[in-house]
């Protein structure tokens, strides 16, 4: 519970590097950049969160302006997200913030033990996802 208190994951209107969205919306955004047209499903998926929820997620982000929501010309049943001008723009702020903060938090770990660190995490984050 530290870890995630002092990474800042436990508030919900900001990332853990300070920009006001949630977690969600800027993991959201980072996913439709890495794939431009990404379905809502396939953003579900990634996300591993409900569809139910993702169509909140992508509403809210249409909403800020941050997204276009696409029916499909093939499938109508799929719409596809699109990033705008200002969501790129709002997720390249975003990275640049989780970069800075990164780059301070492994800027602090003494440099001969960031490799056993990365190779932590790494462990981790594998155990994590087979739960």
């Amino acid at each position: 519970m530290q870890l995630v208190r002092s990474l800042g994951l436990h508030k919900p209107d900001e990332t853990p590097c300070g920009q006001p969205v949630s977690i969600g919306e800027a993991h959201a955004l980072l996913e439709i950049a890495r794939e431009p047209g990404m379905t809502q499903n396939g953003l579900a998926a990634r996300l591993r969160l409900e569809k139910s929820t993702v169509s909140r997620l992508a509403g809210l982000l249409e909403r800020r302006g941050w997204i276009r929501r696409l029916r499909d010309e093939r499938d109508a049943r799929c719409v596809r997200l699109h990033l705008t001008r200002r969501g790129m723009s709002a997720n390249a702020n975003i990275a640049e913030s989780r970069r800075a903060k990164f780059d301070r938090l492994f800027g602090a770990i003494p440099a001969a033990r960031r490799e056993a660190v990365v190779e932590s995490l790494a462990l981790l984050l594998e155990v994590a996802r087979e739960d």
